[in-house]
């Protein structure tokens, strides 16, 4: 599976069996508005930020709420989570997303503002290898909070996303406050994933990945 980040949540999966694109978004001035073509777009919450269905090309399955569904041999799991720390009474709600491709399993948190209860851990499982997660704060979790949740995950890889990039999203934290919570002190950015099954690390490993 190749993994290339667009900024913000955006994402594109791409497997033997499909492309799966999540939370796109137009990012000018950092990342890109580049268009992608999938076969499954998955939507976290409305927000302009996260559901821009207008630079996905092709006729993509539009994922936007919890379910199990099946694309092309894709199967993708949506779980219900919060944007806020109090049931989504502030913010409302976001679909975390499961998305099984290639032997692997991908967990798309989306606009995750809550840390996870035992439930929703539970609805998860133990067998994701790449969680994706947010880190800046302020309408989402921020590092210490993004730390716990991967605790509570423990995936083989962990890929940072949604915090501050240059001049864009100023409000939110740079990436580097999640790297010194993790310990981890010497993560250059790539350009890109390329994750298999056969090339899953024994540690944990963090990914920062340049935006496109």
């Amino acid at each position: 599976m190749e993994i290339v980040w667009y900024g913000h949540a955006y994402f594109r999966l791409k497997g033997r069996e499909g492309v799966v694109v999540t939370d796109p978004t137009v990012r000018r001035g950092a990342g890109s508005s580049a268009r992608t073509t999938a076969d499954v777009c998955t939507i976290s919450h409305p927000h302009p930020g996260h559901s821009q269905l207008s630079v996905v090309s092709g006729q993509p399955k539009v994922l936007t709420g919890p379910g199990e569904y099946e694309v092309k041999g894709i199967i993708i799991t949506g779980i219900q989570t919060y944007h806020d720390a109090e049931r989504g009474t502030k913010r409302g709600k976001n679909t975390t997303y499961l998305i099984e491709m290639d032997d692997l399993v991908v967990c798309h948190l989306g606009d995750l503002g809550q840390v996870l209860s035992a439930e929703q851990v539970d609805q998860i499982g133990d067998n994701v290898d790449v969680l994706l997660v947010p880190v800046g704060g302020d309408g989402t979790i921020d590092a210490a909070q993004a730390v716990e949740v991967i605790s509570m995950i423990d995936p083989r890889i962990v890929i940072p996303m949604h915090y501050r990039i240059g001049d864009l999203d100023a409000h939110l934290d740079p990436v580097d406050k999640f790297l010194r919570e993790m310990g981890v002190t010497n993560a250059e950015p790539e350009q890109r994933a390329v994750v298999t099954k056969g090339s899953l690390p024994e540690a944990m490993r963090v990914i920062v990945l340049e935006p496109r």
